[in-house]
C-alpha cells in the first residue's frame, strides 16, 4: 500500500475530528445527550419525541455543513462505481446493521468509546472487523 500524497490532508482530517469532537462533547455536556445520528433521526421520525426541533437542527447542520465549506473552497469530486442499486444495497445494509447493532458509527465509535462503553467497543469493533471483511470480499475476490 501506498500513500497518496497528493490527496494526503492531514490537517484538514485533523481539523474535521477535532469539530466533531466538539460537537459531540457539547451535546453531551450542553444536554446530557448522545450524537448518535441514527437515534437521533429515529426519535425525529417519532411522534411525540422530546427536542424534535435541536435534533432537526442538528440534522440540518450536518447537512448544510458540506454547502458552506463549499463557499469557502473546492468540494472534492466524490465518484461512486456501484451505481445506484449498489449504493441502494449499501444504505439498507447499513441501516439493518445500525438497527441491530443499537447505534451507529458516531453514537458508538465517537461517543460511546470516548465514554469507555464496553458495548461500544464491541460494536466498534464488529462493525470495523464487517468492513476489513467486505472490502476484503470485494478487492480481492469478486475483483472489483
Amino acid at each position: 500500500m501506498t500513500l497518496d500524497w497528493i490527496n494526503f490532508t492531514p490537517w484538514s482530517s485533523l481539523a474535521g475530528g477535532l469539530l466533531i469532537g466538539l460537537a459531540a462533547s457539547v451535546l453531551l455536556v450542553a444536554n446530557g445527550r448522545i450524537a448518535g445520528i441514527s437515534g437521533l433521526l429515529g426519535s425525529l421520525l417519532q411522534r411525540g419525541a422530546d427536542g424534535r426541533i435541536e435534533k432537526a437542527l442538528f440534522l440540518l447542520g450536518l447537512l448544510l455543513a458540506p454547502l458552506l465549506w463549499g463557499v469557502f473552497g473546492a468540494l472534492p469530486r466524490i465518484e461512486f462505481q456501484t451505481g445506484t442499486a449498489g449504493l441502494i444495497v449499501a444504505g439498507l445494509l447499513v441501516g439493518i446493521g445500525t438497527r441491530y447493532g443499537s447505534g451507529c458509527t458516531s453514537g458508538h465509535g465517537v461517543c460511546g468509546i470516548s465514554r469507555l462503553s464496553p458495548r461500544s467497543m464491541v460494536a466498534t469493533l464488529c462493525f470495523m472487523a464487517s468492513g476489513f471483511a467486505t472490502v476484503f470480499v470485494i478487492r480481492h475476490l469478486l475483483g472489483a
